[in-house]
């Protein structure tokens, strides 16, 4: 549990997005962000490395995206 603690501290681990909400009267760069996180269905989670560039990922689309804690 410490090691897990650690890495989430120095910002390695990694985080648990869910895609909750379709995209479909969405403009095509959102669509096209939620693919490339490798999404392509509702209440999907896939886990990605926590990082500062994942975090803007999801960051661009909050109303179609959740990171589960």
């Amino acid at each position: 549990m410490a090691e897990q603690n650690q890495e989430q501290a120095s910002g390695g681990g990694t985080i648990r997005i869910q895609y909750y909400r379709s995209f479909i009267a969405f403009p095509k760069t959102q669509k096209e962000i939620v693919r490339s996180i490798g999404l392509t269905k509702i209440n999907q989670i896939v886990e990605r490395p926590d990082n500062a560039s994942m975090r803007g990922v999801v960051a661009k689309v909050p109303h179609l995206l959740r990171i589960i804690e």
